[in-house]
């Protein structure tokens, strides 16, 4: 979840599909039936087993200082106030982790010997900030019984184009070829070995230094489409794409090492660890592939992003997997009922936790459809999630709206299906 303008996506003609949670704006999407779905107010899960072994998660971004810090030049007491603020809302709402976004564009909100401080920290990157966020953070957070998951953006260097606004010591800076722009952005190239290897080392430094429960990614792979523009990788497909049948088999072979081998050397570096990604919703459409969900997504992940998370999960290579069921029961291009079967059925018998990704930003945001204004709407995803064993709890974007709750729909929730705290999720 880097985000940082909210995407939206095309659905069909009538309808878009908006973005993970990474992005702080929602893309306005169509005017959908409203679901005449359960009511949510089944037995609270927090009264039965799924108390025990429950992930119940709030994505943090940092990015574009989205959820925190609330802008960028705070003092350092002002930051740690905000986030220590953060912990305790998830400790009210009675969750039990954190994901807190630590590396969003090529930075770090550690002291890293590979990449420079975050800007969103000082407002100038590579300013050290005065005191160590992701440190601190593992440490309250665990005093408060939370766990803390490490988000990071593997690829994504810049929302910008110009290379010389980043820090002079920025590896982009050392590195040009390593540098594709795309899209009015900046990114690493997934294509080039060297890349793959550094991104790989700027993310598990903070796994060496500090005692985060797991290692998370969001939906950032090669960038999502945009039109008329080509993500220029001429020359790292000439060196090293020979043996595949096209780009895109290269392409998603690039992105499947990157997590087989990140997967590994989590193990390596500390066994008790998790990796968890949390990709966009749809694998493929059935239309696309028999093997597909129900859907009519503009975007496909296998096809678009080059990430195939299906094989992700059914190969047993990560840990847990988040898809970002951003949609509301009866959304006629994305229906949440149907993307929740298809995901269980993907980790029935695979051994990798499901845990779903919930849009609680969209709930009460006039520019979203009427299934949104119902503060009911996300306790009936919990509710219709019981009848799938597979699921083993859920992750709210983001810790703002956790706090804000605008039109009551956590403190829903909470009543209807977390009576009380869960211990932490293994």
């Amino acid at each position: 979840m880097g985000r940082l303008s909210r995407r939206g996506f095309a659905l069909g003609a009538a309808a878009t599909l908006s973005g993970f949670a990474t992005a702080g704006d929602a893309a306005a999407v169509g005017r959908e039936p409203r679901a005449a779905g359960r009511s949510g107010s089944r037995a609270a899960a927090g009264s039965g087993p799924r108390a025990v072994g429950e992930l119940r998660g709030m994505w943090l971004a940092t990015v574009s200082n989205r959820d925190w810090p609330s802008r960028s030049g705070l003092t350092a007491a002002e930051q740690r106030a905000g986030l220590l603020a953060h912990l305790d809302t998830a400790v009210r709402r009675r969750l039990n982790a954190v994901m807190l976004q630590v590396r969003p564009t090529a930075d770090a909100l550690w002291p890293s010997p590979y990449e420079p401080w975050s800007q969103y920290l000082t407002g100038v990157q590579g300013r050290n900030p005065g005191w160590d966020p992701l440190g601190t953070a593992v440490t309250e957070a665990h005093a408060r019984g939370l766990e803390l998951h490490a988000w990071f953006n593997p690829y994504r260097i810049a929302n910008h184009t110009d290379p010389t606004r980043l820090a002079a010591s920025h590896p982009a800076r050392r590195h040009p070829d390593w540098v594709v722009p795309y899209g009015g952005k900046l990114y690493y190239n997934p294509g080039l070995p060297q890349v793959r290897a550094f991104v790989q080392d700027a993310m598990l430094d903070a796994l060496r230094r500090y005692e985060i429960d797991a290692v998370h990614w969001d939906d950032y792979f090669y960038p999502y489409p945009v039109a008329g523009q080509v993500f220029d990788d001429d020359a790292a497909y000439a060196e090293y794409g020979g043996g595949f049948r096209d780009r895109a088999a290269w392409r998603r072979d690039n992105i499947d090492r990157l997590v087989r081998e990140t997967a590994a050397r989590v193990k390596e570096i500390r066994p008790a660890a998790r990796f968890g990604i949390s990709p966009f919703g749809v694998w493929r459409n059935a239309t696309t592939d028999p093997l597909g969900s129900a859907t009519r997504a503009g975007v496909q992940t296998y096809d678009d992003l080059h990430a195939d998370t299906r094989k992700w999960v059914r190969e047993g290579w990560i840990d847990y997997i988040v898809p970002q069921l951003y949609w509301n029961i009866g959304f006629a291009a994305a229906d949440y009922a149907k993307l929740l079967a298809w995901w269980a059925g993907v980790a029935e018998g695979s051994g990798v936790r499901l845990y779903v990704g919930e849009a609680l930003y969209k709930a009460g945001d006039p520019a979203q459809p009427a299934a949104w204004q119902d503060p009911a709407e996300l306790s009936r995803h919990l509710t219709l999630a019981q009848d799938h064993p597979q699921v083993s709890g859920h992750v709210f974007f983001s810790g703002k709206e956790v706090g804000a709750d605008r039109i009551g729909a956590m403190a829903r929730l909470v009543a209807d299906h977390y009576g009380r705290s869960a211990r932490i999720s293994r």
